[in-house]
């Protein structure tokens, strides 16, 4: 029942939600950054979320660091009040109803690239986020106590670990904000495929080479610059291509594919390192997944 929660929690407070306003109050000139950089807000919890549950492992049960989250999460109820949407649908979208656009969409081609494309961004993202801090504490070697990482209290694989989640977020600020910015001057299609192409060119180098603290740190910048900027180009083509007013909804199927992906790469994580061992076969599948 509390996951069945967590799941409804998600969905009405995730991007589905945030980027319908978004999109609608901002101007189409330049509504792939305003998305692009709602998109890169999301990661500011990430950049401090990991390093502090790290922190409070140290001093308190795990039952407790989940308290302490719950009231933190809360305390984001006070924004709500301003949130609107101000900008009207236009006279053509009013015409359309919501069967008419969906039949439309489900119809299209492009439709399905852009629900399948998710489903692949799921799948990597969830894997990465929930396994990650355990296979760099299972492949990396020890840290060099004299080393710069060392010197900065990362003495542990497992800090190494919060850390590189915590960098996958820093640098995701960047790379969604860029992503909206080129979104505004170039196909967002191309750029799409441009970066799961990256992705998976990321992650196949980083499995080939010998982990080591820096190829963590090095993976974490790279594929942390990739790692959400898909969702401005997604969310931006979609309302480009169906307009705005039934962005949420279409933009939340597409979203309900990205979940899909995501309990893929969690739960397939776990049982095929039950059955293996590691992570290596599950990290293969994904790649698999990303070149599709």
């Amino acid at each position: 029942m509390l996951e069945i929660l967590v799941g409804f929690g998600i969905a009405g407070t995730g991007f589905g939600v945030i980027l319908a306003i978004v999109g609608r109050a901002a101007a189409p000139e330049s509504r792939s950054l305003v998305l692009g950089i709602a998109t890169a807000a999301g990661s500011a919890g990430q950049v401090f979320g990991a390093p502090l549950a790290e922190a409070l492992l140290q001093i308190y049960p795990w039952q407790g660091v989940f308290v302490i989250f719950a009231g933190l999460i809360l305390a984001t109820l006070f924004a709500l009040p301003f949130l609107r949407s101000p900008k009207m649908a236009t006279r053509s979208e009013l015409e359309e109803s919501l069967g008419t656009v969906l039949i439309r969409a489900f119809k299209d081609p492009s439709y399905s690239m852009i629900f399948l494309g998710f489903f692949s961004c799921g799948y990597q993202l969830a894997f990465i986020t929930a396994h990650f801090p355990a296979f760099v504490t299972e492949r990396c070697g020890p840290i060099d106590p004299s080393s710069l990482l060392a010197g900065i209290g990362m003495t542990t694989t497992s800090a190494l670990g919060a850390a590189a989640i915590s960098l996958i977020g820093l640098a995701n600020i960047g790379g969604s904000i860029l992503a909206g910015y080129l979104g505004k001057y170039y196909p967002k299609k191309y750029l799409l495929a441009g970066i799961y192409l990256a992705r998976t060119i990321t992650a196949a180098a980083f499995i080939l080479t010998p982990m080591t603290p820096a190829t963590v740190l090095i993976f974490s910048l790279v594929m942390g610059s990739l790692w959400l900027a898909t969702v401005p180009l997604t969310s931006g083509l979609i309302a480009h291509i169906y307009g705005l007013r039934y962005m949420g909804t279409l933009y939340g199927l597409v979203f309900f594919s990205h979940q899909l992906g995501s309990f893929l790469g969690v739960w397939l994580g776990g049982r095929m390192y039950d059955l293996t061992g590691g992570y290596t076969l599950v990290w293969w599948i994904g790649l698999g997944v990303g070149a599709f």
